[in-house]
């Protein structure tokens, strides 16, 4: 009965000790913490419920909620000369305890090494044969990288600085690991903010899409018909591919080379034929134990003071501005080309363009089989979707050549 008394006790004393460190802004630090496991839950919910990149976000909503702890020892606290709880600006810090998820990030994150070791296993998922069997597919991907200029104008218009705009604006990508990639050579302190607002929007791919498309097309060209011939590509193709296109990245936008090569690698896993085991793994064990360390990691980031800021709420509508811009470039650039081809393209298929991989190319099947039952366009989607990938990685790497650190 008496450890009960002293558990409902501790969590009065938990106020009384943040006002001891925090003094008049106690309270207001407490409200914060509430609203951050609130917001913690609400990305367990769509995990979970939804069904919304579960194995990001359920880490992420968990994270949110445990650093946001009074005085959590998940991340680093500082300590004064008694041995209680300091600020850490205060001349009361004296000394610190490391939190492992601040020890995870500066290992994994700080150093981008879980980004590029996430990035070996999305390579081996990744089939592109539908690219190889008809490479101007390869334009949309590029041409639905709009957005990410358009964010980057935007969000300097807006008052964030040059470098900040940039990790902003890459929200674009529809690539997580691109953008804490992007984020963290830069430095922003906005990666929580990045991170929540790529993977989200992200999985709300299914809902931000389709109306933005219905918007900018008519339905005849939604019903405009794309058969789809099949065509053999040799081995030796599949092969060379990844190393051709690493090399034509690397010298295009060197600072690419990192998350291209990476990308790449796990695709010539996946093509050799000799190293299927390793090809397995890359894909599931692989991406699977990465991905839930990032979300974990990227949590201790989302600490209520440097979280629940208008700068917070800026960075998730520029996100979805991003997303948006991205949808629109690739489907007009789409509507361009038909201007001077005799063979018409679905306009949708360029919304592919962005590099939610395969969730976009899915969707925009989807909406084809709606407007006409007979009309399959998961081949020229999927082909512009990978296109995507390849293309984003790119931007990141000439966002970060065209912006000095």
């Amino acid at each position: 009965m008496n450890a009960i008394l002293d558990f409902f006790r501790s969590l009065f004393d938990a106020p009384l000790q943040m006002a001891a460190v925090y003094g008049s802004e106690a309270m207001l630090a407490y409200g914060k913490m509430f609203v951050m496991w609130a917001i913690g839950g609400l990305l367990i919910y769509l995990a979970i419920k939804k069904e919304m990149e579960p194995s990001l976000l359920l880490p992420m909503g968990f994270g949110a909620i445990l650093v946001n702890l009074p005085f959590s020892g998940a991340v680093t606290q500082w300590i004064n000369s008694a041995g209680g709880y300091a600020v850490a600006d205060t001349a009361q810090a004296v000394t610190s305890e490391a939190g492992p998820l601040d020890v995870l990030f500066n290992a994994g994150i700080a150093n981008e090494l879980f980004p590029l070791l996430l990035f070996i296993g999305i390579g081996a998922m990744i089939d592109f044969g539908p690219v190889l069997q008809n490479p101007k597919l390869l334009i949309f991907g590029a041409a639905a990288q709009f957005g990410i200029f358009f964010t980057l104008s935007l969000a300097s218009l807006f008052g964030f600085s040059i470098t900040d705009a940039a990790s902003i604006a890459i929200i674009g990508a529809a690539d997580g690991p691109t953008s804490i990639f992007v984020a963290m050579h830069y430095g922003t302190k906005y990666l929580g903010a990045i991170m929540v607002a790529a993977y989200s929007y992200m999985a709300l791919v299914p809902i931000i899409q389709p109306p933005v498309v219905r918007m900018i097309t008519t339905k005849k060209e939604r019903m405009i018909r794309m058969p789809y011939e099949s065509k053999t590509t040799s081995k030796a193709v599949r092969i060379l591919f990844p190393i051709i296109v690493m090399v034509i990245a690397g010298i295009v936008a060197p600072r690419s080379a990192p998350l291209v090569g990476f990308l790449m690698f796990g695709n010539l896993l996946r093509e050799c034929g000799v190293l299927n085991s390793l090809s397995e793994t890359a894909q599931n064990a692989l991406a699977n134990l990465i991905t839930l360390m990032l979300g974990l990691t990227v949590a201790s980031r989302m600490r209520a003071a440097d979280f629940l800021t208008k700068e917070t709420l800026m960075i998730l509508a520029l996100g979805l501005v991003a997303f948006v811009f991205d949808t629109v470039g690739g489907v007009f650039f789409a509507k361009l080309l038909n201007l001077f081809s005799k063979k018409k393209i679905n306009p949708m298929i360029g919304a592919c363009g962005i590099s939610a991989f395969p969730m976009s190319s899915r969707v925009i099947h989807k909406m084809g089989l709606e407007e006409d039952p007979q009309n399959f366009l998961l081949m020229h989607a999927a082909g512009v979707n990978v296109g995507g990938q390849i293309a984003s990685v790119i931007a990141g790497g000439l966002i970060l050549n065209l912006i000095a650190k």
